[in-house]
C-alpha cells in the first residue's frame, strides 16, 4: 500500500490579482487530505472517499476506460472521472495496474474550501509521477498556490512568471515532486519560495467561515473575464508590496494597517464591499481570504478568543479556529 499526505491552505494576500501575476503570502494548514493506494488480486478500480467521523462518497470505475460503474453521487463520481482522464492523459501507465483501490481522508469539512480538491491533485500527482500545476490545469484550474501549499513545509511566497528557468529553479526545491516531471508547455509558471512567517501576535488572529463554501473557478473566471492586467498594474504592484511587508510585522496595529489596505485594493478591483461592512461592531479588522463571499475570513482583534466566539456566535457563524489551531 502507497500513502500520500498534502495539506490544506490558506492565501493571506494575494486573492484575485495573484492570477494576473501578484506576490502572495499563503500557508499550509495542520487539516490536510491523506490518499491510500492499494492493490488487489480482483481487476477492480473503487474509490473510497472519507470526510471527519463519515463516509463521503464511493465511486466504482472500469479500469480499462474508467467509466463510471457505480456510484453514491454521481456528480462527484464524474468529477473525479474526469481528473483521473486527466492523470492518464498525462501519464499513460498510471492505471496499467487493473486491480486498484483508492481511499481518501479528509481532516476538514468539504464545505470550508481549505483545499479539497488541491490535496487530491497533490496527492494524485505524486502517486502517478506527474506534475501537479498540468494536472491542476487540466482539472480544476487557478493560480496553483494550494497546490504550492499542499507540499510545503512552512508559509511560503508564491507568484506566477512566465521564465521557465524561474520555474526549475524556485519550484523543484520548494516542492517535493518526482525527478521526472514534465515541464509546462506553456503559460506562467510557478515561483514558491520558503519565507519566514510567525507572527509575534498570533494569538491575536484567528479564522472565521462565513458558512458558504464559494467556487473558486466560477470565480477565477469572472476575474478573468474583466479583469484588464494593464489596468491592474498599480494595483498588482501594491498587493505585492504588502505581501513583503506582512512578514515584517512586529504589531498587531501594523498587520492589521496592512489588511485594510489590502482589502481597499481587492475591493476596488472585483467590485465588491468588504467584508468588514458586514460586521461594522467588529473591534478589530477583518478580511476576506480567497473567494470573497462566503469562505474564511481573518480576523485580527484585542478581543479575547471568548469575545471573538461569543460575537461570531450572535452572526450564527460558529466556526472559529484561532491561527495556531490551523497554521502549520
Amino acid at each position: 500500500m502507497s500513502l500520500y499526505q498534502a495539506h490544506g491552505k490558506f492565501l493571506l494576500t494575494g486573492e484575485y490579482l495573484v492570477l494576473k501575476g501578484a506576490l502572495a503570502l499563503a500557508v499550509p494548514l495542520k487539516l490536510g487530505q491523506t490518499l491510500e493506494v492499494e492493490t488487489v488480486c480482483t481487476p477492480s478500480l473503487q474509490w473510497n472517499a472519507h470526510k471527519p467521523n463519515a463516509p463521503w462518497f464511493t465511486v466504482s470505475l472500469n479500469p480499462e476506460n474508467l467509466e463510471i460503474i457505480d456510484s453514491d453521487d454521481q456528480p462527484k463520481a464524474e468529477k473525479l472521472r474526469q481528473i483521473l482522464q486527466a492523470v492518464k492523459q498525462l501519464n499513460p501507465k498510471a492505471f496499467e495496474s487493473n486491480n486498484l483501490i483508492f481511499t481518501t481522508h479528509l481532516d476538514f469539512d468539504p464545505n470550508w474550501g481549505l483545499g479539497s480538491s488541491s490535496t487530491l491533485i497533490a496527492n494524485l500527482a505524486r502517486w502517478a509521477d506527474v506534475n501537479p500545476y498540468e494536472l491542476l490545469k487540466l482539472t480544476f484550474g487557478g493560480s496553483g498556490y494550494d497546490i504550492a501549499c499542499a507540499t510545503a513545509e512552512g508559509p511560503i511566497y508564491y507568484q506566477l512568471s512566465m521564465s521557465k528557468s524561474a520555474f526549475r529553479q524556485a519550484q523543484r526545491p520548494t516542492l517535493d515532486l518526482p525527478a521526472k516531471v514534465p515541464e509546462p508547455v506553456e503559460g506562467p509558471t510557478p515561483i514558491v519560495e520558503p519565507i519566514d512567517f510567525d507572527p509575534p501576535f498570533a494569538e491575536h488572529l484567528f479564522f472565521i467561515y462565513q458558512g458558504q463554501k464559494q467556487s473558486s473557478s466560477k470565480e477565477i473566471k469572472a476575474f478573468l473575464a474583466q479583469a484588464n492586467p494593464i489596468d491592474l498594474h498599480k494595483d498588482i504592484e501594491s498587493v505585492s508590496e504588502i505581501s513583503r511587508a506582512v512578514p515584517k510585522c512586529e504589531s498587531l496595529d501594523e498587520f492589521a494597517m496592512l489588511m485594510q489596505c489590502h482589502e481597499r485594493i481587492i475591493s476596488r478591483c472585483i467590485g465588491q464591499e468588504p467584508v468588514q461592512k458586514h460586521f461594522p461592531d467588529f473591534e478589530g479588522v477583518l478580511k476576506s481570504l480567497g473567494a470573497w463571499g462566503g469562505d474564511f475570513i481573518l480576523a485580527a482583534t484585542e478581543w479575547t478568543e471568548n469575545q471573538v466566539r461569543e460575537y461570531f456566535k450572535g452572526k450564527s457563524l460558529e466556526v472559529v479556529f484561532g491561527y495556531n489551531d490551523l497554521v502549520r
